[in-house]
């Protein structure tokens, strides 16, 4: 039997294995680290990429058979992904970008496409990958993208204008999510797996946090792709996006979980030895329960990814859940680090201190892979609202 923690969960000892190898890398490699990689601003940490693949953390949530961890439960990943972004949500985030790719490969993919494109990300140094969704003129309505796939022979054209595409700059494929018929609106939005050599790639945006990711725009003139590189069926690649965000959603509650826990540990240890009025702050009232509003918030974000994660792993619909998760995770990340700096005052404004980076870091989360307006509106409609 596994190891029991505090919100009730029994560890495997393999699961133990992967958090604990997480929480060991984020305080050794991640944390000492972040703050140059955010001055660097567009520059990601590819030497920490190495470092963490060499150690299986870029590719645990590839399957066994094509040389990955093996760690296919979205239990385990939420856990993995809270321990990297306590170190910090934006290199944790890019460490395990490649699940982001491989999702919609394995939810569409033949088998031969998957031994083709996840083989490599089980490799000991693999490739950096990356999915096309958003659009200058489509963000939140994935149903409304414009990106273009006429069948053509053998194989499709693709033509259209991909933004805020994350490791852009360096991956060497991509997910691309184009339409076979704008009219169809999802029903016709259909998957394509693009090598990069293909593509064009913008500069990197300039960007107010998790700048360890660096994002860019993506041109498409006149890109063949053959049609074995197609994933799934046209029409089929509304719904393989809609089951990667399900996952993806949730690990952005677990993600941002991290992010809080952090703010709250650098606050609270803050509180305990900062002094005014003669005694140490946290014996003020106002703080203490500051503190404790910051402990609960953590506490409910990281139980509702748990749910989320076990009830998808069950096989359950969890798009209700999932919304539920990124939204409660991402506003309480933004809730925490904005009480975090408020503890520290004055230092909390500084940049000697690392609370108002991860302010800034957190406000992402309430906006990617949809906004919370978004989250609510898929929360209210799983209640019977039209």
């Amino acid at each position: 039997m596994g190891r029991t923690v505090r919100d009730g969960l029994r560890l495997t000892a393999e699961q133990q294995q992967f958090v604990e190898l997480a929480r060991e890398f984020a305080a050794d490699e991640i944390r000492p680290r972040a703050r140059a990689v955010d001055e660097a601003d567009t520059e990601s940490p590819l030497d920490l990429w190495e470092k963490a693949a060499k150690l299986g953390l870029t590719s645990f949530m590839i399957p066994e058979r094509f040389g990955g961890g093996g760690v296919t439960d979205l239990l385990t990943q939420v856990l993995v992904q809270q321990e990297l972004c306590h170190g910090d949500i934006g290199i944790g985030n890019l460490l395990t970008s490649n699940g982001f790719f491989s999702a919609p490969v394995e939810h569409l993919g033949t088998p031969e496409q998957q031994e083709r494109f996840l083989r490599p990300l089980g490799s000991p140094v693999p490739p950096i990958t990356a999915v096309a969704v958003t659009e200058p003129d489509s963000g939140s309505d994935a149903a409304s993208i414009r990106t273009s796939a006429r069948r053509d022979g053998d194989g499709y054209v693709l033509n259209g204008h991909k933004t805020w595409i994350s490791n852009a700059p360096y991956a060497e494929y991509f997910v691309i999510f184009a339409t076979v018929d704008p009219a169809k609106r999802a029903k016709g939005v259909t998957a394509f797996v693009v090598p990069r050599e293909k593509l064009q790639v913008g500069p990197p945006f300039r960007k107010m946090g998790q700048r360890a990711i660096v994002n860019a725009e993506v041109f498409l003139d006149d890109v063949r792709v053959p049609a074995e590189d197609r994933l799934g069926e046209e029409g089929q690649g509304f719904a393989g996006l809609m089951r990667t965000f399900d996952a993806s959603r949730i690990l952005i509650g677990a993600a941002t979980t991290g992010l809080a826990r952090a703010a709250l540990d650098f606050a609270n240890d803050y509180a305990r030895t900062r002094t005014q009025f003669g005694v140490p702050i946290i014996r003020h009232q106002a703080v203490a329960f500051r503190l404790a509003d910051m402990a609960t918030r953590v506490d409910t974000a990281h139980l509702l990814a748990v749910r989320a994660a076990t009830l998808y792993d069950e096989g359950h619909p969890v798009a209700q859940e999932a919304a539920m998760a990124k939204l409660v995770g991402s506003e309480n990340a933004m809730w925490c680090t904005h009480a975090a700096v408020q503890t520290l005052g004055g230092y909390g404004y500084s940049r000697d201190y690392p609370v108002e980076r991860w302010m800034r870091d957190a406000k992402l989360e309430e906006i990617e892979e949809g906004t919370s307006d978004i989250q609510r509106l898929v929360i209210s409609r799983g209640l019977g609202a039209r």
